[in-house]
């Protein structure tokens, strides 16, 4: 018996991955990459496709301590969240915590990250513009030193509130309510 739930939990990342919606985004994704669309095209991610290609793809980029992961698209702005263990992440990336942190850091916490998004003529900006764990709310200057801390040790090529070259010909980027549309340069 429990060899069978251990196949079918080793299972599920596949089972994901046959998603029709998930295939449907990886397509387009792998297409942008290649640049095989033509000048001017305009490809468009579906709230379904955004969704299944989250369900994948983060567990893919962080194995470690994050669940449940869901991305909210507005105007403009987009809001992320999953139950994470960051004591779990810091170790997968063989970084040691000392204990004073790791005892406040340890455990499943419910995290919640707001972005808005600039973008236009082949360059986006990503402004964090509130992260809620557990309840607590940082904006502002502490919102700056959770960035310094945490996040930037861990993705130090990761640009946060300042301008980045998209690449791939794209011309800009457009998140909507009814999905993320991904414009070509003509």
């Amino acid at each position: 018996m429990h060899r069978s739930i251990g196949v079918l939990v080793m299972a599920l990342p596949a089972l994901f991955a046959a998603d029709p919606a998930y295939q449907s985004a990886e397509l387009k994704l792998e297409r942008l990459e290649k640049q095989a669309y033509k000048p001017g095209d305009v490809v468009e991610f579906t709230p379904q496709e955004i969704d299944a290609w989250v369900r994948v793809a983060v567990p893919e980029a962080v194995p470690e301590g994050v669940r449940n992961p869901r991305l909210e698209i507005g105007m403009d702005s987009a809001t992320g969240s999953a139950l994470v263990d960051f004591l779990k992440i810091k170790e997968a990336r063989g970084s040691s915590t000392n204990r004073l942190l790791a005892s406040m850091i340890e455990g499943e916490h419910p995290l919640k990250v707001s972005v808005r998004l600039a973008c236009g003529a082949g360059k986006c900006t990503v402004f964090l513009t509130r992260v809620e764990l557990a309840g607590a709310v940082a904006e502002g200057a502490l919102l700056d030193f959770l960035i310094k801390s945490f996040f930037t040790p861990l993705y130090p090529d990761a640009k946060i509130n300042q301008p980045f070259e998209v690449g791939y010909n794209i011309d800009r980027i457009d998140f909507l309510p009814g999905g993320i549309r991904v414009a070509i340069k003509k």
